[in-house]
């Protein structure tokens, strides 16, 4: 098991904690990780884009004019795609773009995204997490002491004074366990995790 710091909210060593090598010491797997993420993305479109196609669009009942003689071609409706103000010949309908990916698959990719982290030596466990008032300004302090600009913080429990003080820190996001994703981890160049967060952690992601 890999052994790292603990750090208190000041920046001082207080201790040291072992990872589990299930979580924080999996092999890397570029594949599976690419996965994830555009299955993460794919969920968050809407599809809610649409056009009407030539039986949805209003009006056209009457024939425009006479099948024959008037040296024209023929028309049926003026609902036709090719005329103004007619319908979209395969146009976008609404759609869900998610796909299925396993789920032993989405929590390998989870394990590999950690333990990169940690392999990078861009992952910091401080031993609690706590602020007298939900200000911005204590949270910028905090990663200040740290010299991190952007990332991810894991927290064990619900705290709503750090959940609003890093909210409207806009390289910053906090985090539960049980919300903990690839693209989070991987988007922001820092993990910082609470003892109790990588508990929790552990226990989520240490079965196989």
């Amino acid at each position: 098991m890999a052994t790292i710091q603990v750090y208190n909210q000041n920046h001082d060593a207080v201790g040291q904690i072992e990872l589990d090598d299930t979580v924080f010491g999996a092999e890397y797997r570029r594949h599976l990780i690419h996965q994830a993420v555009r299955k993460q993305l794919a969920a968050r479109r809407a599809g809610t884009h649409a056009v009407k196609h030539r039986a949805e669009v209003s009006g056209g009942g009457k024939k425009p004019y006479k099948q024959k003689g008037t040296g024209r071609a023929r028309q049926g409706t003026t609902r036709a795609p090719q005329w103004r103000g007619g319908g979209v010949v395969f146009g976008p309908t609404p759609r869900s773009y998610d796909f299925k990916v396993n789920k032993k698959e989405m929590r390998a990719a989870l394990r590999s995204a950690l333990s990169k982290r940690v392999k990078d030596g861009a992952a910091i466990v401080v031993d609690d997490l706590r602020f007298d008032a939900p200000k911005t300004r204590d949270f910028s302090a905090f990663l200040g002491r740290f010299g991190v600009k952007d990332a991810v913080v894991v927290i064990g429990a619900a705290d709503r004074n750090v959940e609003l003080a890093g909210r409207n820190l806009a390289d910053v996001r906090v985090m539960l366990p049980v919300g903990v994703n690839v693209y989070d981890v991987l988007r922001r160049s820092t993990l910082i995790m609470t003892r109790a967060a990588v508990d929790a952690l552990t226990a989520r992601l240490g079965g196989r």
